[in-house]
């Protein structure tokens, strides 16, 4: 899959999942610092990520996904 397909649909699961507009929403986009994401909401969205994406996320791994750019990154590594 190419990144800016896995891009997009990372910005519409991100965008659906804290109600924002996808197009406010870029690969520099924070999640902790600019979505204010807390934990419970950071962790329904990786298990969502793995669903979509049909890719375990280990805990390690996920503590380091701080950016949507970090997701696909990981998404495109590991699919």
């Amino acid at each position: 899959m190419e990144r800016e397909v896995v891009l997009s649909q990372v910005i519409a699961i991100v965008a659906a999942h804290f109600n924002l507009a996808p197009g406010d929403l870029t690969g520099t986009t924070n999640l902790m610092t600019d979505i204010e994401a807390d934990s419970i909401d950071f962790v329904e969205l990786v298990l969502e990520m793995e669903t979509q994406f049909q890719t375990e996320i280990s805990d390690e791994a996920a503590v380091k996904l701080l950016t949507i750019d970090h997701i696909v990154d990981y998404i495109m590594v590991n699919q």
